[in-house]
């Protein structure tokens, strides 16, 4: 298949769906989690539910990076964004997540400096045209942006930028994925590895899976056809007691991923613990600057103290980090489409496009 509409053809993937439907699974629970939002997200648009069997459970994982941005790192946000001559650029996505008691996005109506970025490459340009202006770029995501924020630091030194600096929340997608296979309450039979950040990792990344904990799992695309041929493929392998790493997205990740890429996230980052908003501090999960890269790091050269910033949680019924466990559905939190919808959202599950109480709330 080469287009778009091959991997959407509905002949194509009911045939798949009937050889799912005829494997000899029909009295074991199986349960997938799609770490990847945009998984998520596909799985509802197309309506991917009723061409499998009822047993085959399909579990949203913390695979949102704006989801899983500390109320900390949020809170951290605004602060520097109310500071004197300091400019603080963003994904727009980030702008409406709640934080302790704000949001960028409210703050940017009293007057704070907030400004969308599509890219790092934007905080660049815009610190080029205000050398007089302090600014902030918010580093968020996971693996897949990690590269180009690496080369936009590369750049920012070669030019020798001395107002523009960053504030990373990067994270990185294995080892919280060891982390949510310790959890008993899960009870896991198999992962739909994400694509996006695959192509940066390679499928070997996840070899430990089966390795060690006895799972299957399967990198796949976004198209109907990429998923359906994903669950085919874990299904298999469940039967046949062989769990093993596939990988359906060929068409875009190796093995080894794209070394380029990995090289430029190394020469400017390090691995951290990292705190995940629902998880808690997950060892080793997050990237930082290194020490020839400490001059961009707004944590190093005006560092915050949050104990002033910090109040008691408002929305404390709100159950985001227990969907995004994949503990419970999102339609299963108290609030949902009661008091939080994307329009008021209560949790940062609700502001992305890729968070899954807005897909639930979109599509289920």
């Amino acid at each position: 298949m080469k287009y778009i509409d091959e991997f959407r053809n509905q002949r194509l993937i009911k045939k798949i769906s009937e050889r799912i439907l005829a494997l000899p699974l029909a009295r074991r629970r199986v349960r997938i989690m799609e770490v990847c939002g945009t998984h998520t997200q596909a799985f509802f648009r197309f309506g991917l539910k009723d061409l499998l069997p009822g047993n085959f459970e399909f579990i949203s994982g913390p695979g949102c990076p704006v989801c899983v941005s500390s109320q900390e790192y949020i809170d951290k946000a605004i602060a520097y964004a109310q500071q004197k001559d300091t400019v603080v650029a963003t994904f727009a996505d980030m702008l409406r997540v709640p934080g302790t008691h704000s949001s960028l996005e409210k703050e940017k109506a009293r007057s704070a400096r907030v400004v969308t970025a599509y890219s790092a490459l934007d905080a660049l340009d815009f610190s080029r045209k205000n050398p007089r202006k302090r600014v902030v770029f918010l580093a968020v995501g996971f693996e897949t942006t990690a590269p180009t924020i690496a080369l936009s630091l590369i750049r920012a030194r070669q030019e020798k930028l001395k107002n523009l600096f960053f504030f990373s929340s990067l994270k990185l997608i294995p080892p919280v994925m060891r982390l949510l296979l310790k959890d008993q309450r899960l009870r896991l039979s198999a992962f739909l590895c994400p694509g996006h950040v695959s192509a940066i990792i390679g499928s070997k990344a996840y070899d430990f899976i089966p390795r060690v904990y006895g799972i299957p799992c399967c990198v796949a695309g976004f198209e109907p056809m990429d998923i359906m041929e994903g669950v085919y493929s874990i299904a298999r392998s469940i039967i046949r007691r062989k769990p093993s790493v596939m990988n359906q997205y060929s068409r875009v990740v190796t093995g080894a991923g794209n070394r380029k890429a990995l090289g430029l996230i190394d020469e400017v980052f390090k691995t951290t613990d990292a705190a995940w908003r629902g998880l808690g501090r997950v060892a080793s999960s997050g990237l930082s600057l290194r020490d020839a890269f400490a001059a961009f790091d707004i944590e190093k050269v005006a560092p915050l103290k949050l104990q002033r910033f910090v109040v008691k949680h408002p929305a404390a019924a709100c159950r985001c980090g227990d969907v995004l466990k994949g503990l419970i559905r999102p339609d299963e939190c108290a609030l949902f489409k009661t008091r939080c919808s994307p329009a008021s959202p209560w949790g940062p599950c609700m502001v992305s496009s890729e968070g899954a109480c807005s897909v639930y709330y979109a599509y289920a």
